[in-house]
């Protein structure tokens, strides 16, 4: 980027961060580069292992070698957990930001509790030296402002509306095309434990639906399972007759969930961490107990206004205002005494 001679230079701004799995936060931090990118000089620091794909055992020690090589001179910092965890202010000069979209562990293997409750308290330590705190819900930055941090902003997820302009002529083929036809489809997210697919799926097997997950399997039931590209999983959401979020841990939001909302689609969901405010906010279904799983579809499929409701709600997340929100934010990071 080249600034004009009587313009101020731009910013230099670096965004370190361990990418791993794609994840609604991963396309959320993808959106805000790009935004940041259009006005600052952004440098992207991936800190994945490369060697370490191909070689598991060599993927710690890796990841650990790339965060302590993170060094330089910037305008602004931008960090994720881990980078944050890492932060030395004397090998990377500059004001500092952190983007959290959630932090609960407990879904994760018992092995691995211990260390990140460890890189937990290591977190919190060095969040006291940071300039500026990223959310993306009220119950993210409400959790750090109660915790006494001060600098905590909010800034609300995005979706272009253009990649939710799907034919309905498109659904009847989808449908045939994976055999999901005669029945109501009932999809039951993205197919990890922690996403609450394995209850999900044994509360509603015995109901007469087609039961779907999607995305690579980490975990094992009976439900089908879809491996789609993107345009083809959007029009998954768009055949649900309803979509379950059923989270057992805390979200930073739901992207499926608002994606859902965008199609019109029924959505019951956990109300975790922050995906209560996007429910909530879009009239939409909470609910708490996996035994009350089936009596929620039912009102969900006989209540198809519903998905009115959440679209009114969901179409307000527009680009436009996430991009001016995390431009003025960097810059205000930037500059203020």
């Amino acid at each position: 980027m080249t600034a004009p001679s009587d313009a101020p230079a731009p910013l230099d701004i670096a965004w370190c961060q361990l990418q791993g799995k794609r994840t609604g936060g991963d396309v959320y931090e993808r959106m805000a580069r790009a935004a940041l990118s259009e006005r600052y000089n952004l440098d992207f620091q991936p800190l994945d292992a490369v060697f370490g794909k191909r070689v598991r055992v060599l993927r710690v020690p890796e990841t650990l070698y790339r965060l302590s090589r993170i060094r330089g001179r910037r305008d602004v910092w931008i960090r994720d957990f881990f980078s944050a965890v890492a932060m030395d202010r004397e090998r990377t000069i500059g004001r500092n930001m952190v983007m959290i979209h959630h932090i609960d562990f407990s879904t994760l293997p018992a092995w691995s509790r211990p260390v990140f409750s460890m890189m937990e308290r290591a977190f919190y330590r060095k969040l006291r030296q940071v300039e500026a705190i990223v959310t993306e819900c009220d119950y993210w930055r409400d959790h750090f402002l109660r915790l006494g941090f001060q600098r905590v902003h909010k800034i609300y997820n995005c979706f272009d509306l253009a990649d939710f302009e799907i034919d309905e002529r498109d659904i009847p083929e989808f449908r045939r095309r994976y055999a999901l036809t005669g029945k109501p489809i009932v999809y039951l997210g993205n197919c990890q434990a922690a996403k609450g697919v394995g209850e999900a799926f044994e509360a509603l097997k015995s109901e007469d639906y087609h039961l779907v997950t999607s995305g690579t399997p980490q975990v094992k039931i009976g439900a089908r399972n879809l491996d789609l590209e993107y345009k083809d999983y959007l029009r998954l959401l768009k055949a649900s007759s309803v979509v379950v979020t059923m989270s057992k841990f805390k979200e930073g939001w739901c992207r499926t969930a608002h994606e859902a909302m965008l199609f019109k689609t029924p959505v019951i969901g956990s109300g975790e961490g922050g995906m209560a405010e996007l429910l909530e906010g879009g009239g939409q279904i909470i609910c708490r107990d996996f035994g009350d799983l089936p009596a929620k579809v039912r009102f969900a499929l006989e209540h198809p206004l519903l998905g009115d409701a959440g679209y009114a709600y969901a179409k307000d997340f527009t680009h436009v205002r996430f991009s001016k929100e995390w431009v003025d934010l960097v810059r205000r990071v930037a500059t203020e005494a």
